[in-house]
């Protein structure tokens, strides 16, 4: 009998314009996992995160975090899987930071504990939101120097910005075949967003991982954004939600009802094999 893993991003594909999971959305997908439905997200936010946008969600089996950087067990926060910068990629990135005056939020593991850094002087409107979304969150870090900023073991940066400002960095690091990168508008906001990781942290590795680690044999995704299409290309099914981008849309195996009206769950109850 053939095992299914079935994996939804987050943002803008399971979740509402309010950041949390309609509870009609929850009561579906905790009873199909009730029943042996192999459920998991992939998602480009912490596990910090995710977890408070998903509470009420059952996820019994590992979750991917940090597009791909990590796979991790939900209920112990222990890593199975995790993605780095080596110290050459480390410079090439710093020096193209400098070169066009980006201060990043950093993302390292600072002493063994994960933090994520910026310099506070630095903030602009976007980063100050992202901060104030994450208030008591023990991971931040606030700096004073750019020194201090890019301390530690490096896994992560995320530019928040005017998209002017951020497409250069994003044109010259997405040539470079050891980083990935996206530049995409935040959602439901003026502001872009551009995020680099190594090339191997994507959702696409870490679901191939995570497929081996839980001995499936077929993969359905589900997703909204460009960040997404990686995952899409090795899955056995894809469906992108209404609200998706085009570029998603074109690829995807069928076109669901949007975030807002539990298109991945109505789906799920309709389709999924327990």
């Amino acid at each position: 009998m053939s095992r299914t893993l079935y994996v939804s991003d987050l943002d803008g594909t399971l979740l509402n314009k309010q950041d949390r999971i309609n509870p009609e959305s929850i009561r579906i997908i905790n009873d199909l996992v009730s029943k042996g439905m192999l459920f998991t997200y992939a998602t480009a936010r912490s596990f910090s995160s995710a977890s408070v946008v998903t509470r009420g969600l059952s996820t019994d089996i590992p979750v991917i975090v940090y597009n791909g950087a990590f796979i991790l067990h939900p209920a112990t926060g222990e890593i199975l899987s995790r993605e780095g910068f080596q110290k050459e990629e480390m410079k090439e990135i710093i020096e193209v930071m400098d070169r066009f005056d980006i201060s990043p939020l950093v993302y390292s593991f600072v002493e063994d504990v994960e933090k994520v850094s910026w310099i506070v002087s630095r903030e602009n409107e976007g980063i100050q939101r992202y901060l104030n979304l994450r208030k008591g969150d023990r991971r931040l870090r606030p700096v004073s120097s750019r020194e201090e900023l890019y301390q530690g073991d490096m896994f992560y940066f995320t530019c928040i910005g005017e998209k002017d400002a951020l497409q250069p960095v994003y044109d010259i690091l997405a040539r470079d075949g050891r980083f990935r990168c996206t530049i995409q508008q935040e959602l439901y906001r003026p502001e872009y967003w551009c995020e680099i990781m190594p090339a191997r942290a994507t959702k696409a590795e870490a679901i191939r991982k995570l497929k081996e680690i839980r001995r499936c044999d077929r993969v359905i995704s589900f997703g909204d954004a460009i960040n997404d299409i990686p995952m899409f290309e090795i899955s056995d099914e894809c469906y992108a939600v209404e609200n998706a981008v085009d570029e998603l849309k074109k690829i995807a195996d069928k076109v669901i009802e949007s975030n807002e009206d539990d298109g991945v769950a109505k789906w799920l109850l309709q389709f999924a094999c327990p």
